[in-house]
């Protein structure tokens, strides 16, 4: 009985999958909407100077990480829904195949790997947006730190499936 209640709570993750995929649609629609107002700015006033196209690629580096944000949403929405909801191994998911996840250690390193990318993504605008500063040094140290402790994760899981 109490493992028939544990198979059957499975189905709590719904409420994680749900929320993911809300969460990945209304950053979608976000970004898109951004998008067509920096698009609409653009044409015009198109920029004259090095500072106004420094604007306009901090704009879109910001949206890059909202897509980039967006994206790891789905990515746990559709992984989740394929682990624990969708069990039948004999249907693979596409998407999941082409991101190498396999299994719940499979996502803990592919997030591992979008949260590096969106940190270099913050760092690169830090940089446009302020330029060479102290701010600048000590916050791309702190990511530095960061991504060597993700990469070493990464690295320990992946000798970890060696083993």
């Amino acid at each position: 009985m109490i493992e028939r209640i544990f198979n059957n709570s499975r189905f709590l993750v719904a409420v994680t999958i749900v929320v993911s995929s809300l969460a990945a649609i209304m950053l979608y629609i976000a970004s898109i909407y951004v998008v067509f107002h920096i698009v609409v700015d653009f044409v015009s006033l198109v920029p004259s100077s090095a500072d106004g196209g420094k604007r306009l690629a901090v704009k879109l580096l910001k949206v890059l990480d909202t897509l980039l944000i967006a994206v790891t949403f789905q990515i746990i929405a559709v992984s989740l829904y394929r682990l624990f909801i969708m069990t039948d191994v004999t249907h693979k998911s596409e998407f999941l195949r082409a991101l190498s996840i396999n299994n719940f250690h499979d996502l803990k390193i592919t997030l591992i790997q979008v949260a590096m990318v969106i940190l270099v993504i913050q760092f690169l605008e830090q940089a446009v947006e302020i330029g060479a500063s102290v701010d600048t040094l000590y916050f791309g140290l702190a990511i530095a730190a960061v991504i060597a402790a993700g990469v070493w994760a990464t690295k320990s899981m992946h000798d970890d499936d060696r083993h």
